[in-house]
């Protein structure tokens, strides 16, 4: 079921499964997603968690402000605290992949009493000198201008053609061509925008913040991912209650090219998070 929250004067859809009254899971999608990123995830959560899934700002059916500084993340976080309050929750589990892995765990770092775990996929806590968040920058903006001149269905194809996304393509075409539809539903300005507010460039370091991070915290990188399985090892040693686990055959989209796999990890560790939270 797919609802509509007016948040801080922004309007989200956010894609609502199973009952409220279940343990409730935020989960958050990456660059040129939206909440259906997630739809066989969820329908394999229920019946034990509430999924919520927005799409998030510039994205899906989520409004695009035209003001890049609306995007960043702060006001995203914020934003999140309240969705969460609006959908019936105080604290939840929280699952984000990619951007919406930065995203989670910038939401665990300034709002830790709203998070009760931690589930980063392919994520990381951003770059840690001014020097490489200006290049960043720089790069996302040429990318941003290229998107607004080009249009979305052409940034689409090139986006998918990355050597980021290069295992994705032993994916069935089904799968390919929904993830594309996806991309497909996005406006140039929420995208560019995205990109100017929330890209990697814009964020803070959240690298000094990792030992302040005492929810149970599981990293997941795919074994064809060198770079993300590095940064998330490092990632290892600074959570004080976080594991890694690496999932054989598959690159930065875990989730998709090995889902049941992936799923094992993920609701292993809740179900482990939730059995703890009973017995203290």
């Amino acid at each position: 079921m797919k609802v509509w929250k007016d948040i801080r004067g922004v309007r989200y859809a956010v894609a609502l499964h199973g009952s409220a009254s279940d343990e409730p899971l935020l989960v958050l999608h990456g660059f040129t997603g939206a909440s259906e990123s997630w739809a066989e995830f969820a329908e394999a959560a229920s019946p034990s968690f509430y999924v919520m899934a927005p799409d998030l700002l510039g994205h899906g059916d989520t409004d695009a402000p035209l003001d890049p500084n609306r995007y960043d993340m702060e006001q995203v976080t914020a934003d999140l605290a309240e969705l969460i309050a609006a959908c019936g929750v105080s604290r939840a589990h929280v699952l984000g992949y990619s951007m919406g892995g930065r995203v989670a765990l910038a939401f665990a770092v300034c709002y830790p009493d709203a998070v009760k775990s931690l589930v980063l996929e392919s994520a990381s806590p951003g770059l840690e000198t001014e020097a490489e968040r200006r290049d960043r920058r720089e790069s996302d903006e040429r990318l941003a201008s290229s998107i607004e001149h080009d249009g979305v269905p052409s940034f689409a194809e090139k986006w998918a053609d990355l050597p980021l996304f290069a295992s994705q393509r032993r994916l069935p075409d089904s799968i390919r061509q929904r993830q594309q539809s996806i991309r497909l539903r996005g406006t140039a300005q929420g995208y560019a925008n995205s990109l100017r507010g929330l890209g990697t460039g814009r964020q803070p370091s959240y690298w000094p913040c990792l030992p302040s991070v005492r929810m149970p915290t599981l990293l997941v990188t795919g074994s064809l991912d060198e770079k993300f399985c590095a940064i998330n090892r490092r990632m290892r040693l600074h959570l004080p209650a976080s594991k890694h686990v690496v999932i054989d055959d598959a690159g930065h989209t875990p989730h998709m090219e090995q889902p049941k796999a992936f799923e094992s990890h993920v609701f292993a560790f809740l179900h482990d998070c939730q059995g703890r939270n009973s017995v203290q």
